[in-house]
């Protein structure tokens, strides 16, 4: 299914990595990037920037790499690694994602042990939050109008959000019930359309 997915548009069809170099280093500048939430990141450096990704790309790719095991933006990283380089392109982009991150958290916690009773250090997480509570609703809102191709139209979309916010946000239920529920209900009615 994800290579079905992954081949929707043919990779010679838009700008794409000149080598697995070109890879490795977009993807490790693109995680030096991302604290607190990469998704807009990824979506400005992959779709807006480089485009290597058409909106409607990464709609499906994000959706698929959110519902398999594993971080999102990892699993993306790997199917676009792979989508232009095979095994070794999958392997080169999780590479360039994960090095100099490592390294830095490695560093922090160091740092962080010495510090983590101060309560300015508690105050500033804190505050970090809402700023990736307000990138993860900005990237949603620059990603919503590649709806209005989807196949089942911006008005149904708009309702499987709506029931999503209301499910996780204010029924909290578990989201794994959520995302087999709405993100099975949506498949269907996608495989459905598209089978007309």
């Amino acid at each position: 299914m994800t290579d079905r997915i992954m081949t929707t548009l043919p990779a010679t069809t838009h700008p794409r990595p000149s080598s697995l170099a070109d890879l490795f280093f977009s993807f490790t500048l693109l995680a030096l990037q991302g604290f607190g939430g990469v998704l807009a990141i990824v979506q400005r450096e992959l779709v807006e920037k480089k485009q290597w990704l058409t909106k409607e790309e990464f709609i499906e790719e994000w959706a698929v790499a959110q519902i398999m095991p594993g971080p999102n933006v990892v699993n993306l990283s790997m199917m676009i690694g792979s989508r232009y380089f095979g095994l070794a392109g999958a392997l080169t982009a999780l590479a360039g994602l994960l090095t100099a991150p490592l390294i830095i958290v490695l560093l922090v916690a160091i740092l962080y042990a010495q510090v983590a009773d101060h309560p300015q250090v508690a105050g500033a997480l804190r505050g970090m939050s809402a700023v990736t509570a307000g990138m993860i609703m900005a990237t949603g809102l620059r990603l919503a109008p590649a709806l209005k191709t989807h196949p089942l139209g911006w008005r149904v979309c708009l309702v499987l959000c709506v029931l999503c916010f209301i499910g996780i946000a204010l029924l909290r239920l578990p989201l794994g019930y959520v995302l087999i529920s709405l993100g099975g209900a949506s498949c269907l009615l996608v495989y459905r359309k598209l089978a007309r």
